[in-house]
């Protein structure tokens, strides 16, 4: 047998570790393997030297993890596969559907891909996304690639008002992204990746929106809040039928996708306030590919339109760039 404890209890006062107690009591008790999972390596190495220095065994988890939301089709399956040919450690597929995810989990694995695993996650779930956080931090000590990639689309057919659609699309494609980017952040381990699937929309709209929105979308010093502000005006515009009076373009996916763009420069900008230097986030465009969402008409196939996420998430070690940008076929755009 084998058990995981993680770390999230920091060292402290230098030699002290608060014994982290639970440890060192499975470590005389427990008849099998026990794991120490940390965020920080170095950290980890240091409780695991003290738990040894009272003459107990205790292994260190190095074991590498990638997250992808909305991996149960399209792109995001695509990007779950190409993760498990190319990540170096386990690959979790996560749906808000649990069947569904299961359905895409045995599709990967009879591929012969055999590191992706699954878990439960729905963005728009505040429940969901912390149970996620817990898990990841009990068996690896955090994320070491996160991939927000869960969005809807209403088929351009689709006959339900304007003002429905702006309310459920900003929803999750916007606050559900916002939501689970907020929660998860903080446990993004040293040189993690984070990389937020936006659209070509999104550059598209912010052409249409009027002068005084460009700017605002367009400011290096936005804050988090006023985003949120004008995601809340569009919607409640919308509901009224006077959106584009007041400036705001007639698509309620492309207006939730400059707020994914916006959010990815916002938390960039935050990361390195926080001195997180070491770990790289960016929105990107995967192209038009033939999914449920875009059609049979798109020219990318799913495992092309992973192209761009993947090249994100697998930035080396040592990269500096790109950061808090917007990246289409693994090249800056402009914004």
């Amino acid at each position: 047998m084998t058990i995981f404890v993680s770390s999230s209890v920091q060292v402290v006062s230098g030699n002290n570790c608060i014994r982290f107690a639970v440890s060192c009591d499975l470590c005389k008790k427990f008849d099998g393997d026990v794991y120490l999972t940390a965020r920080n390596d170095d950290r980890c190495k240091e409780a695991v030297k003290l738990i040894e220095g009272e003459g107990l065994k205790i292994t260190m988890s190095s074991t590498k993890v990638a997250v992808v939301s909305g991996g149960n089709k399209g792109i995001g399956l695509a990007i779950v596969r190409a993760l498990c040919k190319k990540f170096d450690g386990d690959v979790y597929l996560t749906s808000r559907d649990s069947g569904r995810g299961q359905e895409g989990l045995k599709q990967i694995q009879s591929e012969g891909l055999g590191k992706v695993k699954y878990h439960q996650l729905d963005i728009d779930d505040v429940g969901s996304i912390t149970k996620l956080k817990d898990d990841m931090l009990a068996g690896y000590g955090g994320i070491d690639v996160l991939i927000n990639n869960a969005g809807i689309a209403y088929k351009v057919e689709d006959t339900a008002p304007f003002s429905e659609q702006a309310k459920v699309t900003v929803k999750t494609n916007f606050f559900g992204t916002l939501q689970a980017s907020k929660i998860l952040l903080p446990i993004i381990k040293p040189k993690g990746r984070v990389v937020n699937v936006s659209s070509m929309l999104s550059p598209m709209t912010l052409k249409k929106c009027s002068p005084d929105l460009q700017a605002v979308f367009r400011s290096g010093t936005i804050t988090e809040n006023q985003l949120i502000d004008k995601m809340n005006e569009f919607v409640q515009y919308a509901q009224e039928g006077t959106h584009q009076q007041h400036g705001y373009p007639d698509t309620s996916y492309g207006m939730s996708k400059i707020g994914v763009t916006v959010m990815s420069r916002i938390h960039a900008r935050w990361l390195r306030e926080q001195g997180k230097n070491d770990i790289l986030l960016n929105a990107c465009c995967p192209g038009w590919v033939r999914t449920d969402m875009a059609g049979p008409k798109a020219p990318k196939s799913p495992d092309e339109g992973a192209e761009t996420p993947v090249y994100l998430a697998l930035l080396p070690e040592g990269a500096t760039e790109p950061h808090g940008q917007f990246v289409s076929d693994k090249k800056v755009q402009e914004w």
